[in-house]
Formats: structure tokens, sequence, C-alpha cells
């Protein structure tokens, strides 16, 4: 008994046992507790008990339940009374059970939202939908929209998702897009490329719980058909832009209901998909005339009397693309152009067509009287005698492209230029133009700010005469691609320009030698910023130092494929007045690791830098160069 009164513990963790080995000893100190006062130090809980005995009766103390044991509705109620966004992403963090609960519930629901609405004095910041989430490849997966779900409430709202590529097995499905749709209803943009899984089930949820959706995409989305699109329309009154593309089971019930119920609508596209015919067309184009104002059509089963619908309709089309519709013939245009309906119509672009014509095309240019930009590819019966009459009959044309239309000649383009104010010309694989040498007194086109040339193989010295005599005020010159000019032909064209080149474009001229370049530099020198000299084989360092003596302010020079050497690129790095910013020596193989002081010495100014393929450019030097210019995005 003494040693029971002197015995002494320290001031630890109880571990819950017994002192004493069986129930006697136990009595004995309960007979004598009145009689002798016994000190018990105090004592810690202890966390976790062990198995006790008590009148030779063995107890097991139950351990604490987990709140994993609690079931789901309770811990519903509990995640609806989280205070924030930021305690949300954290028991999100948890388990997966819990981000699946978690996404179960509709942002609504939270009685933190409850209390915001309640409180007119309150402002909630997570209603504005700033941020933007895309998901790419194999990021895009069910569990990550999940989480994006919970993670962006409680930092402005998603404003904009875009979801690409995501066609394995674990991409994105409806269940992802459904959570999206509950926990992010400020979402504004929504943009679905190649996601086979997302059907109209998602799409239905996206438009039942957004409902301010503005801007929908979608891009090879198969399992999307016209109820999906029909849900939108019925949910999300605020829609302005529509972009359906590569979608088989979307067709002209999608669009009527687009067409009847999006009256904000202000921009839509609609491409390769074959359900897609005259009905669906001319049923948007009529309800939404009011406003729609940016319209493509690529790949549709329409024919003429869509195009009549547009020419009707389209009172407020300002921009109008329209490709691969092979059921529209000559007649199709030609009442599109004497509609009179598309008077605000801006830029108008036509791709692959047998029915643009002569006839169709002069139409549409005195039915389009405030047409400015005009480009026109593939459209092979388009001769030199309708390209003009369009010319003539669009008084505000200010800019031209034609692209593979190859029964124009270089008389056409005369002919345009002598006949309207252009201030842009983009010529692009017309066989037709081939060199026609002029003696007849041409009319001056001093309105022609940029010319643009390419891979056009007959255009040669007498066209490079011939638009200098016609164009004295160009600043833009682009002849990339033209194998057959020589010095002989450029240098006319540079001394006849009075404006001062600002961007030269001559990759591909293999001809060129540095006599052009020192011409450039002393006539130009003074306004040139932008010089491309990609593939010019002859051209040296006696370049490079011309240009370092005379070009002000250039930012943008591109010498591949060059023959310029370390010396060239010494010159460069010792004129001061440079202010580089952009500077290619892609496949320089005279480039060498002597260069690295003097592309230091330029990189304090610039933002990109090309030496790829410099193969006397070691990987040590590459490795330096990225340490000392970390400002600078370099290729190697």
């Amino acid at each position: 008994m003494p040693a029971l009164v002197n015995y002494v513990v320290d001031d630890d963790f109880y571990s819950g046992g017994s002192f004493y080995t069986n129930s006697t000893d136990l009595g004995r100190l309960c007979s004598i507790s009145s009689q002798v006062d016994v000190f018990y130090p105090p004592r810690k809980r202890a966390r976790i008990t062990a198995p006790f005995v008590v009148g030779e009766t063995l107890f097991e103390q139950s351990k604490q339940a987990s709140i994993d044991v609690l079931p789901d509705e309770c811990l519903f109620e509990i995640f609806k009374r989280l205070p924030g966004g930021r305690e949300r992403s954290s028991c999100a963090c948890v388990s997966k059970h819990w981000l699946m609960l978690l996404i179960s519930i509709r942002k609504g629901e939270y009685e933190s939202s409850k209390a915001v609405k309640e409180n007119t004095d309150s402002v909630s910041d997570e209603d504005d939908g700033y941020l933007t989430r895309c998901l790419e490849g194999k990021k895009a997966t069910d569990m990550r929209l999940a989480a994006v779900a919970v993670g962006t409430t409680g930092h402005g709202g998603l404003g904009k998702l875009s979801i690409r590529g995501s066609s394995s097995s674990s991409g994105v499905t409806n269940f992802g897009l459904s959570a999206i749709a509950r926990g992010c209803p400020s979402l504004k943009a929504l943009s679905l490329w190649n996601v086979p899984r997302v059907g109209d089930e998602g799409l239905s949820e996206i438009a039942k719980e957004c409902h301010l959706l503005e801007k929908l995409d979608l891009c090879q989305c198969p399992s999307v058909s016209n109820k999906g699109l029909i849900a939108i329309a019925e949910n999300c009154p605020n829609l302005t832009s529509l972009s359906i593309e590569s979608c088989p089971k979307i067709g002209n019930e999608g669009l009527q209901a687009i067409g009847k119920l999006c009256p904000k609508l202000q921009a839509v596209s609609v491409k390769d998909c074959l359900l897609v015919g005259d009905h669906g067309v001319s049923s948007l184009l009529s309800s939404t005339s009011s406003l729609l104002s940016k319209v493509k059509f690529q790949g549709l089963n329409i024919t003429d009397f869509s195009l009549a619908v547009i020419g009707h309709y389209g009172k407020s089309v300002t921009n109008l693309m329209l490709s691969g519709l092979e059921n529209v013939s000559e007649k199709g245009f030609w009442v599109m152009g004497n509609a009179q309906g598309l008077q605000k119509l801006v830029s108008l672009t036509i791709t692959s067509f047998r029915g643009v014509t002569d006839v169709s095309l002069e139409a549409m240019g005195k039915g389009c009287a405030n047409l400015k930009q005009m480009c026109l590819r593939r459209c092979c019966f388009i001769s030199d005698d309708g390209l003009v009459a369009f010319a003539k009959s669009a008084g505000s044309l200010e800019s031209l492209q034609l692209e593979e239309c190859n029964r124009i000649t270089q008389s056409g383009t005369i002919g345009v230029l002598s006949n309207c104010s252009l201030k842009s010309l983009t010529v692009v694989k017309c066989m037709g133009i081939k060199d026609i040498s002029s003696e007849v007194p041409l009319s001056c086109c001093n309105s022609l700010k940029s010319l643009s040339v390419r891979n056009c193989p007959g255009f040669g010295t007498a066209g490079l005469a011939v638009v200098g005599r016609l164009c004295p005020q160009l600043q833009h010159v682009d002849l990339s691609g033209l194998c057959g000019i020589t010095d002989a032909g450029l240098l006319p064209l540079l001394e006849s320009c009075e404006a001062g080149l600002v961007k030269v474009n001559l990759s591909g001229c293999l001809n060129l030698t540095d006599e052009v370049v020192l011409a450039l530099t002393r006539l130009h020198g003074g306004t040139l910023e932008l010089l491309n000299l990609d593939g010019c084989r002859r051209i040296t360092d006696a370049s490079l130092m011309a240009i370092a003596e005379s070009c002000v302010f250039l930012s943008d020079l591109d010498v591949s494929r060059s023959a310029v050497t370390d010396s060239g690129v010494a010159a460069l790095s010792r004129a001061e007045q440079l202010n580089l910013q952009v500077l290619s020596f892609s496949g320089c193989s005279r480039v060498s690791n002597k260069s690295l002081p003097s592309l230091k010495k330029l990189g304090k100014t610039l933002l990109g830098l090309n030496l790829q393929h410099c193969n006397s450019i070691s990987s040590r030097t590459f490795e330096l160069l990225v340490e000392t210019l970390w400002k600078c995005d370099i290729l190697f």
C-alpha cells in the first residue's frame, strides 16, 4: 500500500489502460479512498483508447467515427453550408467521392449564395464570369472539368471554356459537361472541338443552367444533334455567336430554332454539315436579319434559293463568306447581287464556285455599294473582262485578293488598277499572270499602298516594270516565291516607290543579289521596318553591312538560308541605331559559335531569334544564349 501512495507518474499522455492487473487491487483502492488522500496528476485525454478491464469483463471502446462514415445526405448538407470557394476547393481535394458530391450541388443551392441574394448591399464576385480555361488532349477529362467547376466559383466565375481534342476513352463525356453546367452558371462562351462522347444530354444541361451563354462553338461533335441545339435556343436568349463545323447530326431543325428564339444573334458559321439545307439557312436569315452581321456557309446542301434569301434579308450583313456550295449556280449569285439587300456588306469571300462567272460577278459589284474587301479563290470561270467590270461597278472597293483564278492575266490586274481606287492587291498562284510588255500610257494608281504577287511563275521583269509605273506610292511589297525576277527587274520598282517602302518580302527569290539590298537600303533605309530575304542564297555579308549602316527603324529581319557569315552578324551588332526585335538566321551554316558575343549584344532588344538548322552552332552556345537572353524566345 505505501508503494501505491507514493507512485509517481510523468504528466504524459495516458494510454487508457488499467493500473492494476486484477479486480482485487482495484477493490482495495476503492476501500481506502475515504481514508487516504491520494494525488492524481492531471491527465490528457487519449485520442485513441485501448481496451480496459473492469470486473474481469473485457470492453472495447469504439473508435471515433470518421466523417466518411456519414451518409451522402449529411455530407451534402455540410457542403451546402461551406462559406466560399476556397473551402469548397479544399474539400474537393480530399477524395474523388467528395468531389463528386460537390459538383452535384448547384451554385444556387449554397447557403452563402442565398445570403448574398437576400442582402442587397452585398456584391458577389462569383457571377461575372471572368476566368478562362482550356483543356486539350489527354488533359481534357471529366475529373478535370469537375475540379474546374468547383475551383473557379471563388475566383470570379468561369466565363469561357474550351475543350479540344478529347477523343480518347477517358475523354470528356456528358458527365463532365453537366458538372460545368451546375457549377458555372456564369459561363458565357463554350467551345467543343473533337469531343465525340459529348452529346445532347451534356449540351442540354449547359442550356438548362447557363442562361448567360453568348458564344457556342461546336466542331466535330458527332453525338450532338438538333435536340441539343434546340435546347440551347430555348434557354439561351443571349446567344450572339454560333459556329458549327462537321456535326453530321445537326440539320435544318436546329438552325430554325436558333433563328426563331435567339434574336441577338450577330455571327453564324456553318461548315460541312450535310443535313443543313435551304430550309435551315432561309429560316435563320429571315428571322435574324436585324442584327446578323457575320455569315459563313461552307460545304452545305443549299441551292440558289438560299443565296436569294441572303441577298434579300441580309440587310445587316457586313461580312459574308461562301465556300464549296456545289449546288449553287450562276443564277444564285446573280439574284443575290440584284436583290439589293446587301447594302452594308463590307467584306465578301467566295471560294471554289463554278457559279461565279463574269455576269454574276458584275451583278454582285453593282448590288454591294459599300463593298471594300473582295476575295476570290479558285473561281475558274472569271476572266479579265468580268474582273474589270466588277472593279468599275464596285466603287468603294479597297482590297482585292485573287487566288488560283487561272483565267486572270496581267491585263486584268492592270485594268483593275486603272479603274478603281484600290489600296491593296494580292495575287496568289494565278497561272495566267504572265509578262506582257505594255507601251500603252497607263494612268497611275496612287491609292495602292500594298502589292502582293506570290507564287506566280509567269510574273517577271516586264510585270515589275508595269507595276513600278502604275503604283508610285507603294509601301508594302511581297514578291515571295517569284523565282524568275532578277536585280534588273526589281531595281526600277524600288526606284519608282516615292512614299518609302516599309515592309518588303523577297523570300524565295533565288536570283536576287546584294545589289538589290544595297539599293533598297539606300533608297528606303529611313522607312524600312520589315525585310524578308529567306532563301535568297546569293545574299552575303555585304547586305548585312548595308542594313547596319542605313536601316534606322528595321525591327524584323530574316536572312534564313542565305550566304551570310559571322562577319555579317558582327556588323549588325555594331550598329547602334538598330532596334531589331525579330531576327532569323535559320539554315545559315556559316554562322558559328564565333557569333556568340554578337548575338548577345543584339539580344538586348530581341524578342525572337531563330537559329534552327545552324549546324555550326553548338548546343552549349545555345544554352549560353538562353541563359543570357532570358527575355528572348530562341528557336534552335
